[in-house]
């Protein structure tokens, strides 16, 4: 008789940690979400912001993707993401931030041939955190229209989209400009 009552406060015990455990994760995943919500300027889902200063960031490389979006685009990055894509070595360390500047093209008033930036389209972000960011391959997205983070559905495709095309690239589409 002892030996089924020690089971069952061992069970009992077990089964109270782990609810313990369960609702301190829901507890701490609540306020992530509460704290991306709270700031209006972050990205659903990942709470990542347009960071301070990006446009005096070194150049990655630029792109012109046609039909049926019609872009120019530009990568920069923080010095963390520049030293890596120099040093070639994946995955990029934490720390890294991508951001990419994307224009919707026109033909140049000057200069016929050319295709020069028009409208722009959106800023789109990748932050390289591997613990905050596990779930995601280590990176947080934003995507901004006019500033504004863009809504919930559009986040959504972000690392799914990464994931199906450049999973064995650290989830980075660009490569470094020669």
């Amino acid at each position: 008789m002892k030996k089924i009552h020690t089971a069952a406060i061992v069970a009992a015990g077990a089964a109270t940690l782990c609810a313990t455990l369960f609702a301190a994760h829901a507890i701490a995943a609540e306020k992530s979400a509460d704290k991306a919500a709270a700031n209006p300027n972050a990205s659903p889902i990942y709470g990542v912001t347009i960071p301070e200063g990006y446009r005096k960031w070194e150049l990655v490389a630029p792109a012109l993707e046609h039909e049926p979006l019609n872009e120019l685009r530009t990568v920069v990055g923080n010095q963390i993401a520049i030293d890596a894509y120099k040093s070639g070595k994946l995955p990029f360390p934490d720390g890294a931030v991508l951001v990419k500047l994307a224009w919707k093209y026109t033909q140049s008033p000057d200069f016929a041939s050319a295709l020069v930036p028009g409208k722009a389209t959106t800023v789109q972000v990748m932050v390289k955190d591997s613990k905050k960011y596990a779930a995601s391959g280590g990176w947080g997205y934003g995507r901004f229209i006019d500033g504004k983070p863009a809504d919930l559905a559009q986040h959504q495709t972000c690392f799914a989209c990464h994931n199906a095309l450049v999973k064995d690239r650290d989830y980075v589409f660009t490569r470094l400009a020669p």
